[in-house]
This record gives structure tokens, sequence and C-alpha cells, in this order.
């Protein structure tokens, strides 16, 4: 299952890379800085959330040199080393961890990271109790994908998949 789910999302990542640009993608992006945008920081750089648990403790980069968008959600448990790779579109990556928080909070803890670096919400879908998130920055071609599903235990188990752009 997890090896579909990973499927996936790298290929609606490489159809968020090939989607048309429109006159309001190619308008210059300007990136948030600390000292510009509303968006609080925590003391190691990371942007801070107020979506339930998770705003007690900052979230860490999954890997060095990660987007402030490509973040471990707080008291998350990697289940393996994360999937890394460079290519046209800049770094990226893909993880797979469990979470004791619902999907919903999964979904809107990264929809804020996401929106807080510049990213547009691109698509959403909920089937039974699964939620999925994807966001992009077109003229960047950053993107952010995440699932998340709950799974026996009362864990959720969430894919999250995420490119830098170049």
């Amino acid at each position: 299952m997890k090896r579909i789910v990973a499927a996936a999302l790298m290929a609606g990542a490489a159809g968020l890379s090939a989607c048309e640009r429109t006159a309001a993608d190619s308008a210059p992006a300007v990136e948030p800085t600390a000292t510009s945008s509303s968006v609080p920081t925590a003391p190691s750089g990371t942007v801070a959330t107020d979506v339930g648990a998770a705003s007690a403790t900052p979230a860490q980069p999954i890997v060095e040199g990660a987007p402030s968008f490509a973040v471990l959600y707080p008291g998350g448990e990697i289940d393996a080393p994360a999937t890394v790779a460079t290519s046209a579109a800049g770094p990226g990556g893909l993880v797979a961890f469990r979470t004791d928080a619902d999907p919903a909070t999964i979904v809107e803890f990264y929809r804020t990271r996401a929106e807080a670096a510049g990213l547009s919400s691109v698509m959403a879908m909920n089937m039974g109790e699964a939620r999925s998130y994807g966001a992009a920055k077109a003229d960047a071609g950053a993107n952010l994908q995440v699932v998340a599903s709950p799974i026996e235990g009362g864990q959720t188990s969430v894919q999250l998949s995420w490119s830098a752009g170049g």
C-alpha cells in the first residue's frame, strides 16, 4: 500500500510541475521573510503554527536543508529515512510517518505552512476519514503533497512529498 501511495504522490508531483502557467502565475513572487511576515517563527527559524498540539513543539525539517513547509509534524515518528533526490525542479523528497493527530489536523498544519511559504493550494481531497492536500508555487517549481489516513491503534499514517523548487 505504501508503494501505491508513494507512486501516486510522485505522479501528483510530476503533474503539478507540468501545470500550465497563467498570467497571475508569471508575476514575480515575493518570498516571505521573518521580518515582513505575520507568521511567527520559532527560535530554530522554522515557522510556528497554532494548529492543535503542534504549537507546543517547533517542527523540525524532515532532512537538513528542506524547505520550511517540509517538516516533521511535531510528535511524528518517521517509519523509514526520507527518500531524497535532486532534479531539474530542485531538491525534494518523500517520507512516511505516524502521529497521534487526526488527518484533518495534519492537513491543516501543512496547509498553514505551505501558504506561509508562498505556495498556493491546488488540491484537496477527502475520502472517508482520509485527507490529502497539495500546494504549489508554479513559477518556482516548489510543491507539497500530503496524504493522511487513520490506521489501527488510533494513529494517523502520513505520506509527505515535496520539492523545494529551483
